[in-house]
């Protein structure tokens, strides 16, 4: 550019030698402060003609698209990794040396921000739905779609900042086909200084047996079932939040219940928050943790509801994608803190059948240590 009663004045944008997005910025800089010193320090003949610099200080907006679950990944394959297309894994690979596969990925509330609605005493926990899913996806990816078995060790905290990594490694099949398979994870802390991994679930997986979806289903019939007895919502996920369960909207999804003998049959909604990625889950987590809340009601006491999946057994997922499920589930212990689980579509399609969920007390103090 020319400035006035100044030697025209020129400044490259690019250099060869030069990193070109460093070069670039550092050029406008130069020419901003260059604009800058010479209208204030030369007469200008036609001061309308040439703004000054802001003096309110600059505004850090961001106007580039945020990153999107499995995003940062790369090009895997260059690395001999496979891309799951999964929201919540960015690679996969077989094991040279038998039929063993492992998978992993980067979680943070920066790729994935529907996790912060999920808050328990105080800090943000990978579902026990989210384990599950994962489970889901190893076992489809080696032959074992069913997971016969899963139990959960140890909560999986979401830092405020920074990311964890998740690990699912699955074995070589035995005799019966069956596979071991283990979940993962480690701060980015850990990550930088070779730290040690933790082990949040050990399952087993097995080929499908290729039977039918038992018949009971729920919603066979009438929708809700003649003679069931509506259960008033209201004020639920307030009273779970007063007990240290905290979920924001994509976890909100638990929208009408009824009694039905000593049965919940209940309706879940995936919100529209949750609807984005829903296609690249088996069963979005976000909707079967809210079937899974299903379990407080019925308890006795509804203040005693912290309880969180512990272990899963017989779980078979029969469609992928669903955003609204029709469940019924049934106490299987005096208690109620085990149950079966079966979940249609609105049609009555089947989407998941479950043959136990046990669930537990999740100790509330110290879940954010050494987050």
């Amino acid at each position: 550019h020319n400035l006035p009663h100044h030697q025209p004045t020129a400044i490259t944008l690019t250099h060869p030698h030069h990193n070109p997005t460093h070069h670039l910025l550092t050029a406008l800089a130069h020419t901003a402060t260059t604009w800058h010193t010479h209208h204030h320090t030369h007469t200008n003949p036609h001061p309308r003609t040439i703004p000054d610099l802001p003096t309110y200080p600059f505004q850090r907006q961001h106007y580039w698209l945020q990153s999107t679950p499995g995003a940062g990944a790369g090009d895997v394959s260059a690395a001999g990794l496979q891309r799951p297309d999964h929201p919540l894994l960015g690679a996969v690979m077989e094991l040279a040396d038998g039929d063993g596969f492992v998978l992993t990925g980067r979680l943070s509330l920066r790729t994935h921000p529907w996790l912060a609605d999920h808050s328990v005493g105080g800090v943000v926990l990978l579902p026990g739905t989210a384990l599950l899913e994962l489970a889901f996806q190893a076992g489809l990816r080696t032959g074992c779609p069913r997971v016969d078995e899963l139990t959960l060790h140890a909560p999986l905290v979401i830092p405020e900042s920074g990311h964890v990594v998740v690990q699912v490694s699955v074995s070589v099949p035995d005799e019966a086909g069956r596979r071991a398979v283990n979940v993962y994870g480690r701060s980015a802390e850990d990550e930088e200084t070779d730290g040690e991994w933790t082990r949040h679930a050990e399952g087993v997986l097995c080929p499908s047996t290729d039977e039918e979806p038992n018949a009971e289903t729920a919603a066979a019939g009438e929708w809700p079932p003649p003679g069931a007895r509506p259960v008033v919502l209201d004020g639920l996920y307030d009273r779970l939040a007063g007990a240290g369960f905290v979920y924001g909207p994509v976890f909100q999804g638990l929208c009408a219940a009824w009694r039905d003998g000593d049965d919940v049959v209940a309706e879940v909604r995936l919100p529209d928050e949750g609807l984005a990625d829903v296609a690249g889950f088996g069963v979005h987590p976000a909707l079967l943790d809210a079937a899974v809340q299903t379990v407080t009601l019925l308890l006795a006491d509804q203040q005693q509801a912290g309880l969180v999946p512990h272990t899963w057994n017989g779980v078979s997922l029969h469609a992928r994608g669903a955003t609204v499920l029709r469940l019924r589930m049934t106490p299987t212990d005096t208690t109620a803190t085990a149950v079966r689980l079966r979940a249609t579509d609105e049609t009555g399609a089947p989407v998941l059948t479950l043959d136990s969920l046990l669930m537990r007390p999740v100790p509330l103090e110290g879940l954010g240590a050494g987050v």
